[in-house]
C-alpha cells in the first residue's frame, strides 16, 4: 500500500489491521505491527478473523434467501474479497449495498474500488450518528425504507463503548427499517477466555483511537430488542448455521466473538 502524506502513521486503525488479518493489501506497517502484537498473545486471532468473515457471508446468504436485497453495512472497514456486495450478488445482481465506515482512509479504498458498481456507495459516517447515517444521500438514493433491508453490525460494536449507549445506536437503526427487515451482528466477547481477553482489550487501549469492549451473550442479545433472534441464537461464530458439521471446530469458545441474526417483528 502506498504511504500518503495525510495518513497518520503513528497510530494503528481498527480497519486496516482487520484487512491484513484477513490477508489483504490495505493496511501499513504499524497496522501490521499491532497484529503481530496481538498474534503473539492470542495465536488464534487470524482464525477469529476468518470465522467471523465466513459469519459474514453465511448471514448475508440467509438475507438474500429471505427476500432482502437491500444492505446497510456499518463500520465496513475495507471491503476486501468476500463482502457483502459480492455474496449478495451472486445470489442476486440486483442486490444493493451501503457501506458506512468512520475512517477516511478505509473510506479512500473503498471509494476506489467500488467507483464503478453502481449499486454500492460508501459513506463517510460514524455508525454512533444513525439520524446523520441515514440521512446521508448515498444512502436515500440506493436503499428504500419501505422494504427489508439488512442492517450489518459485523464485528463493529465491541468499537462503540458503554458510555456511548450501544443498545440505544441499534435501536434507532431498528426504527428506521420496515418489519421483515434484519439485524446481522457479531462481537467480541470475552466468554471463556477472560485473561487473553482483558490483554487484548488492552493493547487496543493503548494502540488505537478504537477501544475494544468486549461483551457477554447475555448482553450481545439485549442487543436485539424488538427483533426475533433466529435459531440457533447468540452463539460463537463457528455454530451460527455451519455449513456443514465439519465448519464447526473443536472449543469453539476458543472462537471468541459471538454471532446473531434477528429479524424485526
Amino acid at each position: 500500500m502506498a504511504e500518503r502524506p495525510d495518513i497518520d502513521l503513528t497510530r494503528p486503525s481498527a480497519a486496516r489491521v482487520y484487512d491484513y488479518y484477513l490477508g489483504g493489501a490495505h493496511n501499513f506497517a504499524v497496522d501490521r505491527e499491532m497484529a503481530r502484537q496481538a498474534i503473539e498473545m492470542w495465536p488464534e486471532v487470524p482464525l477469529i478473523m476468518q470465522a467471523n468473515r465466513a459469519f459474514l457471508r453465511r448471514a448475508v446468504e440467509f438475507c438474500v434467501e429471505r427476500g432482502v436485497r437491500q444492505f446497510l453495512d456499518l463500520g465496513s472497514g475495507i471491503p476486501t474479497v468476500g463482502n457483502v456486495h459480492e455474496v449478495a450478488r451472486r445470489a442476486d445482481p440486483g442486490a444493493q449495498v451501503v457501506y458506512v465506515d468512520n475512517d477516511p482512509i478505509a473510506v479512500t479504498y473503498s471509494r476506489t474500488i467500488l467507483e464503478d458498481d453502481k449499486q454500492t456507495a460508501v459513506v463517510q459516517e460514524d455508525l454512533r450518528r444513525p439520524a446523520h447515517v441515514l440521512a446521508a444521500p448515498d444512502v436515500r438514493r440506493l436503499l428504500d425504507f419501505d422494504r427489508p433491508v439488512a442492517v450489518m453490525m459485523v464485528a463493529v460494536l465491541h468499537f462503540v463503548p458503554d458510555d456511548d449507549g450501544p443498545a440505544d445506536i441499534v435501536a434507532a437503526y431498528r426504527d428506521a427499517v420496515p418489519p421483515g427487515s434484519y439485524l446481522v451482528v457479531s462481537h467480541a466477547t470475552q466468554d471463556g477466555q477472560e485473561t487473553r481477553a482483558d490483554s487484548h482489550q488492552d493493547l487496543y487501549r493503548k494502540r488505537t483511537a478504537t477501544p475494544m469492549t468486549m461483551r457477554s451473550k447475555d448482553q450481545v442479545r439485549d442487543l436485539f430488542a424488538g427483533y426475533e433472534v433466529v435459531e440457533p441464537g447468540v452463539v460463537h461464530l463457528p455454530l451460527w448455521r455451519p455449513a456443514s458439521p465439519d465448519d464447526v471446530a473443536d472449543h469453539p469458545e476458543r472462537f471468541a466473538g459471538l454471532a446473531a441474526v434477528g429479524r424485526k417483528v
